[in-house]
């Protein structure tokens, strides 16, 4: 269930240690993302995150009776500043600054954690897509780069599936061949750098650690293939407060 978002403004101290949006503005993001866009900066659709198709679907579940009232209760408190979205019967899309989607995301899957009820969180990333992207430059826009947020810690323990896909199609502007798997490797090397990566599986990547680690690297191997490749995709389901987490840790405690 997706149920409507209703934004409401940030605190001047935002709960759990979370930064002050107003407080660190980023100005790389779009003052109002509803707005028509400037069109000296149209002219390179790579300029502005919405411009360049930057966003999210998500769609978070709480295994509880009253798992709308919790659901929007969320929803209703989580900062959005920076950030359109718009809500249907199966996903909600989010769109804007990379960093602020980050930001969204870990503060949704934190939120759903500290429920203490079992959650789930699918989130599928974008960026690029030629359907969302107006470029009439030979060869498309471009990739579009873009510093890899640092992640914040929550404090709380998530476990995910991940999945990346590089949809190069041509070579780049610098002769660089498209190698699919060169990137999704590349990208696994920077999660088991980031201590979050735990292994392989069908079609997915598993993922442990901090709630924000690991949202962060599913953002980060988006965003670093994205510096080469136009039109990026990412799958990213997170489990959060499962029965089976508590019984991996007491088994993990007496080995």
């Amino acid at each position: 269930m997706a149920p409507t978002p209703v934004g409401t403004p940030a605190p001047p101290t935002a709960p759990g240690g979370r930064p002050d949006p107003a407080a660190t503005p980023d100005p790389t993001a779009t003052a109002d993302p509803t707005a028509s866009p400037d069109p000296a900066a149209s002219a390179d659709p790579t300029a502005t995150p919405l411009g360049f198709g930057v966003g999210a679907r998500l769609t978070a579940s709480v295994m509880t009776e009253d798992y709308a009232r919790v659901l929007t209760g969320i929803l209703s408190r989580l900062d959005d500043t920076g950030l359109v979205h718009e809500t249907g019967d199966v996903s909600t899309y989010v769109g804007g600054h990379e960093s602020q989607l980050q930001r969204y995301l870990i503060d949704l899957a934190e939120d759903l954690a500290r429920t203490e009820h079992h959650a789930s969180l699918a989130v599928t990333l974008s960026r690029g897509c030629p359907g969302e992207v107006a470029c009439e430059l030979p060869g498309g826009a471009g990739p579009r780069s873009t510093e890899v947020p640092a992640p914040r810690r929550t404090g709380r323990y998530a476990t995910a599936e991940w999945a990346l896909y590089p949809l190069a199609d041509q070579v780049s502007a610098d002769g660089t061949a498209p190698d699919h798997m060169r990137d999704i490797y590349a990208a696994i090397d920077h999660a088991r750098d980031l201590g979050t990566f735990r292994g392989s599986a069908h079609f997915v990547t598993r993922l442990e650690g901090d709630i924000g680690d690991v949202i962060a690297t599913a953002v980060a191997g988006w965003l670093l293939v994205g510096r080469s490749v136009q039109h990026v995709t990412s799958h990213l389901t997170l489990s959060l407060n499962s029965p089976s987490h508590e019984v991996r840790e007491l088994d993990g405690a007496t080995r």
